[in-house]
């Protein structure tokens, strides 16, 4: 995740600033940024297919099936269980989680951009401060096992069953792909979201782009691994994901830590909702007209329920095909393009 993160940085900075400086339109005339129009603009059109296929997964990969997922687990796992509501009927405990996730969803896609702009920029730096200021709080209050805990990560990862049966294999597969789903580096979708920045400066764009991996997978997923390996509860058997995550914070600072922890699973869950389902009109308008972005964003909330009733399992297995297909398309796109990003920040940076 850490090397992941660190090239996620260089992609990211090409991606979105390209995203920036070949911007296009959509049927209506309203200027447009992304992977799709970026191929569109900046290519030839034998290039063309390689926007529909962009556009074409983002559909399904912007989908909030995982946050749904997962918030609902995390509300059966810490709410329904303890108090024995739906007992015995755990499918139609995560269907009503479903759809109340579905409903506060709905309130703000349907108020645009601007809504979900106005919702996440007020949520989301709250959120990362007070996970820091809780993970800061187990890191201190462990500090002196903090260097042996480092040498377990680099030692797991070089030696013994990591060598036999991940380092070259199965722990760099999942690396990668958390790190991508953490920071969306290189995927396509970050970049439809800086391309809606108002700015004539592709290169500075992209350079605020850059501070995304570092913040997501450098500092908060380093933060999370330190805790989860403090606490000792990754030895348990049957924990995964957020679950765990849960029981780490919850050990280290009890009653305080889980609720800081369930409060920004929430705002996370939530907030990253917004914005993808901004990413699926977007692609949806590019294939089918804007006209039809209404008809998506009901699909998006359906999709809400969808997600909070199946395994974790499927749902990682399908937005992680789905996101590679994404990575194709962009990444090709922005390869070919690499010289003119770097023309382009020669350019800015002999002006500062």
């Amino acid at each position: 995740m850490w090397v992941s993160a660190i090239v996620g940085m260089s992609t990211k900075f090409f991606t979105c600033t390209l995203a920036v400086l070949y911007r296009g339109k959509d049927d209506r005339g309203n200027v447009q940024g992304g992977p799709m129009y970026v191929i569109e603009t900046a290519l030839s059109s034998k290039f063309k297919p390689l926007a529909i296929i962009f556009s074409a997964a983002g559909l399904i990969g912007c989908l909030p099936i995982f946050q749904a997922n997962q918030l609902t687990q995390t509300i059966r796992e810490e709410f329904f269980k303890p108090s024995g509501l739906f007992a015995g009927n755990e499918t139609l405990g995560n269907a009503v989680v479903g759809v109340l996730i579905a409903c506060v969803v709905a309130g703000v896609i349907f108020g645009g951009i601007k809504r979900i702009g106005l919702v996440a920029s007020r949520l989301v730096p709250f959120m990362v401060v007070l996970y820091l200021f809780a993970g800061v709080l187990v890191l201190l209050k462990n500090i002196a096992e903090i260097p042996g805990i480092f040498s377990l990560i680099f030692y797991d990862a070089f030696t013994g069953q990591a060598v036999v049966g991940g380092a070259v294999g199965e722990v760099i597969r999942t690396g990668v792909r958390r790190a991508a789903f953490s920071n969306e580096a290189g995927l396509g979708t970050e970049a439809m979201a800086h391309g809606a920045a108002k700015t004539k400066e592709p290169v500075r764009e992209g350079l605020v782009a850059m501070t995304g991996p570092f913040i997501d997978t450098i500092v908060i997923c380093s933060v999370t691994a330190l805790v989860i390996l403090l606490s000792g509860v990754w030895e348990n058997d049957g924990l995964n994901g957020v679950s765990m995550t849960t029981m780490a914070f919850t050990h280290e600072l009890g009653g305080l830590g889980k609720g800081i922890l369930l409060l920004c699973i929430l705002i996370f869950s939530i907030t990253t909702m917004f914005s993808q389902s901004y990413y699926g009109t977007k692609c949806t308008g590019y294939l089918f007209g804007t006209k039809w972005k209404k008809t998506y964003k009901y699909f998006y909330i359906s999709a809400a329920v969808m997600g909070a009733t199946v395994s974790l399992g499927m749902v990682i297995n399908l937005i992680d095909g789905v996101y590679a297909v994404m990575a194709f398309p962009t990444m090709i796109s922005t390869l070919i393009l690499a010289p003119r990003v770097m023309a382009e920040a020669r350019r800015y940076f002999s002006t500062l």
